[in-house]
């Protein structure tokens, strides 16, 4: 049985004031998680973007967790801003968050997505989720650089 409660999914326009909240609990983290040079997270201006798509998703009026995918080219996407709130962590609102990306990507078209996140421990939980859905290490990827911190992973489609 699936305990997880059922997440309302939404294409994000960034303006809810809970949304800036968790995007700059996530910024600060990962500035005090990693060098300067490894933070490679986006702020709410850059998400905004037209080459990214943010979602966030909702259990009843609360926000648990968001995440975007950014237009690498025509087959092969970037995850971004992947959150769960401190509140929701291990309540299964990032793996919904995950799946919605995925099939995202999916209805784009693209063969491939990829994603940096940290190698320091406290991001143990994001890679593993993201390797119980088969993405896998690889080289890095755009504009990032193999380095102490950054981890580069991809998962074909």
């Amino acid at each position: 049985m699936n305990d997880a409660p059922p997440y309302k999914i939404r294409e994000d326009d960034l303006t809810e004031p809970e949304i800036a909240a968790l995007l700059r609990l996530h910024l600060a983290e990962m500035q005090s998680w990693s060098p300067p040079e490894s933070v490679h997270a986006m702020p709410i201006d850059r998400l905004r973007q037209s080459d990214v798509t943010f979602f966030s998703a909702w259990d009843g009026a609360k926000l648990a967790a968001c995440g975007a995918i950014k237009q690498l080219d025509a087959g092969h996407g970037e995850l971004k801003s992947m959150r769960a709130d401190p509140a929701w962590r291990g309540r299964g609102a990032g793996k919904a968050v995950l799946h919605h990306l995925l099939q995202v990507a999916r209805d784009r078209g693209y063969d491939r997505v990829s994603l940096e996140t940290g190698k320091p421990d406290m991001f143990l939980p994001a890679r593993q989720l993201y390797e119980s859905h088969g993405f896998a290490k690889c080289l890095p990827f755009g504009k990032y650089v193999e380095d102490d911190f950054s981890l580069c992973m991809t998962l074909e489609l």
